[in-house]
């Protein structure tokens, strides 16, 4: 199937949804391939891009999202349509699982006390700790700040997307962000987590 946008719809007051996620998610749960398909062609790029920046590697990034996409296929009930969007719950699967990655990748360097030559240690922290730090957030403030930063919606479309208010929306955003900072407060620099937060939107 050929890749499609996904479309912003208007708030009508009761849908937290895109009405297709509600149609998508029956027919996973029904068996249908092509669901998952069509779930792939509109977000794919998404979760892969998401876990290339959390991992910087595009083989860790694909093997990710492989992953995620396995889960929304065998575990369908995992997402629940009614409580935000299908291209928040995956951006976010695709975080927690390249996060993950990258703990794990760092055991094994601190096992084998050897350093990740593709990445200064510095900045390899300073990226671990940003992303861990996104992974503790509350998770309404979660799926605004993926919306934002990592499906480049604006303001306005997360507030659609999710259902609420754009004033809503926007304190969501402003929280998530403070969240952070508080998260990684210590001293500036470059490669610091606090630089690495300015420049992830």
């Amino acid at each position: 199937m050929s890749p499609h946008t996904h479309e912003v719809v208007p708030v009508d007051g009761t849908t937290r949804y895109p009405p297709r996620d509600q149609e998508l998610h029956r027919r996973l749960v029904y068996g249908d391939e092509s669901a998952l398909g069509e779930a792939y062609d509109a977000y794919g790029a998404l979760v892969r891009a998401v876990a290339r920046r959390v991992t910087g590697s595009a083989a860790v990034a694909e093997e990710v999202t492989q992953r995620v996409f396995l889960e929304l296929w065998t575990c369908p009930y995992a997402f629940a349509p009614g409580h935000g969007s299908l291209r928040a719950w995956l951006s976010i699967r695709g975080h927690d699982g390249a996060v993950a990655r990258v703990s794990e990748a760092g055991a094994v360097r601190a096992a084998d006390g050897a350093a990740d030559p593709a990445e200064p240690e510095p900045e390899a922290a300073a990226r671990a700790a940003l992303h861990t730090a996104l992974g503790e957030l509350p998770l309404p403030q979660r799926e605004a700040l993926h919306l934002a930063c990592f499906a480049g919606r604006t303001y306005r479309q997360v507030a659609v997307e999710l259902g609420i208010a754009e004033a809503a929306a926007t304190a969501r955003l402003r929280s998530a962000l403070c969240g952070l900072a508080d998260r990684l407060a210590g001293p500036p620099g470059p490669g610091s987590p606090a630089d690495e937060a300015r420049d992830e939107c």
